[in-house]
């Protein structure tokens, strides 16, 4: 999903990640890209297993280079960690460890109040093909999951490293139903402008034979209008519904119009134009 804003202030903060023992810098990159979406920048590397930095992982990383150009490579995970308060590692199997075990949304508020806090906090992420070891999870001092699927756990780093950047990110909003955008705010139309649509649509479907039969109009007006009132349209939306029932009066070819256009948008009962005579004989051979 593209959307990149490049004149908007770039967002960096957050717990860092740390990534042990990366065997391909495409995920990587992947990794830098997945981050970068959701306002996190501190990555750091144990033992990847190609030199870095990595073109591949450059490329991956789809514009996250800020990312990739401060990355920090370490010989060990002890000396990636030593400088954090506090860190979780992540596991998609249950440990034999005196550990708390969370789950994403609630690590991602931990870390939040943390953060808050002034206190520097890491995730740990590890090997594609096994991640973390005992001896590197006895490390962390607790423990995150993901509630995935059981018949089909896995996930690849950056799937995990995107879930826990957006619940970082997430748990940093006002209210956890915030989007970064929303659609316009339309007021519903006052009920008089509802009823001439009301009377409007009713005319033009009298004129068409549309209530058959006649003995039932009652019951099929009360239905359209219970539909029509329960979508709560704005002025313009009525203007628009207004404007194609407008144009199907008027282009109706066996039926001249109904009386029930608003006034000052009713047209003629004239010939359309010439370029509109070639649509209407077409409609009424078939018609006939």
């Amino acid at each position: 999903m593209a959307g990149t804003d490049r004149q908007r202030t770039l967002i960096a903060e957050g717990p860092a990640i740390i990534l042990v023992e990366p065997q391909l810098p495409e995920n990587i990159g992947m990794v830098a890209r997945a981050m970068a979406n959701f306002g996190l920048a501190e990555l750091r590397l144990v033992k990847p297993r190609e030199a870095f930095p990595n073109e591949k992982a450059r490329s991956a990383a789809s514009r996250a280079d800020h990312i990739i150009d401060n990355a920090k490579v370490f010989d060990d995970l002890a000396s990636a960690i030593k400088d954090l308060h506090f860190v979780y590692a992540t596991t998609a199997r249950e440990r034999d460890a005196f550990k708390q075990v969370r789950g994403p949304v609630e690590a991602g508020q931990i870390l939040r109040q943390r953060f808050n806090n002034k206190e520097k906090t890491g995730i740990l992420f590890g090997r594609e093909r096994f991640g973390l070891n005992n001896d590197e999870i006895s490390l962390a001092d607790e423990l995150v999951t993901f509630p995935v699927n059981p018949a089909f756990s896995s996930l690849n780093i950056a799937q995990a490293v995107l879930l826990m950047s957006y619940e970082w990110m997430k748990s940093g909003l006002a209210k956890e139903t915030d989007t970064a955008f929303r659609g316009p705010e339309l007021e519903p139309a006052p009920k008089e402008q509802l009823q001439g649509f009301f009377n409007h649509l009713e005319d033009a479907l009298q004129a068409r034979g549309y209530f058959r039969p006649m003995a039932r109009k009652e019951i099929m007006v009360n239905n359209l209008r219970g539909v029509l009132t329960r979508a709560g349209f704005s002025e313009s939306e009525l203007r628009l519904l207004r404007g194609v029932v407008v144009s199907l009066d008027y282009f109706s070819p066996k039926t001249p119009r109904g009386s029930g256009a608003p006034e000052g948008r009713k047209r003629e009962k004239s010939m359309p134009p010439e370029n509109d005579m070639q649509t209407l004989d077409r409609d009424s051979s078939s018609d006939e």
